[in-house]
């Protein structure tokens, strides 16, 4: 009667327990060899409140010299971060306004929201050929970062140096999601011009690649939904307790009842 007991419960505990692997795997409808050509076409533009860094070069860093007054990060030369001495200079940060603006040296005002950052490199090097022959332009997004919540390794928000990450690769950096998460329902909240959306993907199915939200732009929320088992786990250990006694109460009952 005891090993009959105990069979069933380890039995009951399992199908209770197992989760089905179509609700923990990524990307299941794909095939192997399969090339899937993303349709997606990301490019962040600059936003009120991003960070910009811009630093003019030229043969005659002389002539250049006016357009990098402020402060910012120090570079090298070679436009590599870190530089110092003689051949240094410094790249100076500016902070987009309210009205989507810069107030950059010589040439004043500059509007650059909602440019890319090739579209404002390009607008800056052509009102700097009166002042300077051949000038090269740096710009940079500074400030790109993305925020990960819900059942991840590691929540937190993220700074990304070179513009770009999709979900897969946002979800990396916080440690993949636990086993707990919903795959099939993560949520991308993105703001834009102080309204947010809401974005739902199916990380199990291989339409990810083709979702508006797949490539990640700067300040998305990525959320990861807690599945129910993580909701039932989440109340009190007296509850929890509580449940696991009813049921092996109801267990050890139907197991007298079948043996009598």
């Amino acid at each position: 009667m005891r090993c009959k007991f105990l069979l069933l419960l380890v039995l009951l505990i399992s199908v209770i327990s197992c989760k089905a692997p179509g609700d923990v795997v990524y990307f299941q409808n794909s095939s192997d060899l399969e090339k899937i050509a993303s349709k997606n076409s990301f490019t962040p533009v600059f936003k009120v409140d991003d960070i910009v860094s811009i630093f003019i070069s030229a043969g005659d860093m002389d002539a250049a010299r006016p357009f990098n007054l402020g402060q910012g990060t120090s570079i090298s030369a070679a436009g590599g971060e870190g530089g110092t001495g003689g051949a240094g200079g410094v790249e100076p940060t500016y902070l987009i306004d309210e009205k989507g603006n810069i107030d950059f040296p010589v040439l004043g005002q500059l509007k650059i929201e909602g440019l890319t950052r090739i579209e404002v490199k390009d607008m800056i090097k052509e009102k700097l050929k009166i002042y300077i022959n051949d000038p090269i332009v740096s710009v940079r997004l500074k400030n790109f970062k993305i925020t990960v919540l819900g059942e991840v390794v590691r929540p937190g928000s993220y700074t990304i140096p070179n513009e770009r990450v999709t979900i897969i690769e946002a979800l990396g950096l916080a440690g993949d999601m636990t086993i707990k998460g919903k795959r099939g329902n993560v949520m991308v909240i993105r703001e834009n011009d102080g309204v947010n959306t809401y974005h739902r993907v199916d990380l199990t199915s291989k339409s990810i690649f083709d979702s508006p939200v797949y490539y990640l732009a700067q300040n998305d929320v990525l959320y990861i939904e807690p599945n129910n088992s993580r909701i039932r786990t989440s109340k009190t250990n007296s509850n929890a307790l509580g449940i696991i006694i009813s049921v092996v109460g109801i267990v050890l009952s139907t197991v007298t009842l079948i043996i009598r």
